[in-house]
């Protein structure tokens, strides 16, 4: 029995791509539950309060997943606090260095296969993701031709067939960005920063995305809304 298209298990870091996702998913879809992975990153505490609150935000159940021996797979510096983070002096420039240096072993293809154990248990007939294309060149798991293989998958992997979803799959972050402001998401409860720190630090290189879309998209000002500690 296929499972209800219009029901969705949502994957959510807090970020700005997820959080999108969760604002339009909660237009179009009926969201059963919203999925927080805790692996030992270096913001998993940040990520799961500001997850907790977007959650609560749009009044979708919230569960978090505790995943500790992923860490143990490969210490790299997202999940080693004493490990340099990439220094950033060009987004355009240097990406695949820095994706290896932050990489963990099949993360996203892990997240989906439980966000699908959930799916399927609930009758949702998708998972969604915040796949997006800028991101996509160095990271193949938020790529279209990775949602492509996972609903493959999923195909043979679930009895309810389960479809892997991602509204920003296509987008880039200054489209993404500029969805957050006119689908009013709460810029405040939003983590895009690799450190767990008070505040965002505005200088990694996902803090730098967020900025930049930001300003491309035309929301400079907004920047202020954010809790990053220097949204320059």
């Amino acid at each position: 029995m296929a499972g209800n298209s219009n029901k969705a298990v949502l994957l959510l870091s807090a970020g700005l791509d997820s959080a999108v996702n969760l604002a339009l998913a909660k237009k179009e879809l009926s969201v059963m539950l919203a999925l927080t992975m805790n692996y030992g990153q270096r913001a998993a505490m940040q990520e799961i309060k500001h997850a907790e609150k977007l959650a609560a935000y749009y009044e979708v159940p919230h569960k978090i997943i505790d995943l500790p021996w992923l860490k143990e797979l490969s210490p790299v510096s997202l999940t080693d606090d004493e490990a340099p983070l990439p220094e950033v002096k060009d987004l355009d420039k240097g990406g695949r260095a820095r994706a290896q240096a932050v990489w963990v072993p099949n993360r996203n293809g892990l997240f989906i296969n439980i966000a699908a154990c959930f799916a399927e248990s609930l009758g949702a007939g998708r998972v969604l993701f915040g796949g997006n294309l800028e991101e996509a060149k160095h990271f193949p798991d938020n790529s279209p031709e990775f949602m492509l293989a996972a609903n493959k998958f999923f195909k043979l992997s679930t009895w309810g067939k389960a479809e892997l979803f991602s509204f920003t799959l296509h987008w880039h972050k200054d489209r993404i960005a500029d969805e957050a402001v006119k689908s009013g998401v709460p810029l405040d409860l939003i983590w895009s920063c690799y450190r767990g720190e008070e505040k965002m630090c505005g200088q990694c290189e996902s803090c730098m995305r967020l900025i930049r879309g930001m300003k491309n998209a035309g929301h400079g000002h907004r920047l202020g809304d954010l809790n990053m500690r220097e949204a320059v």
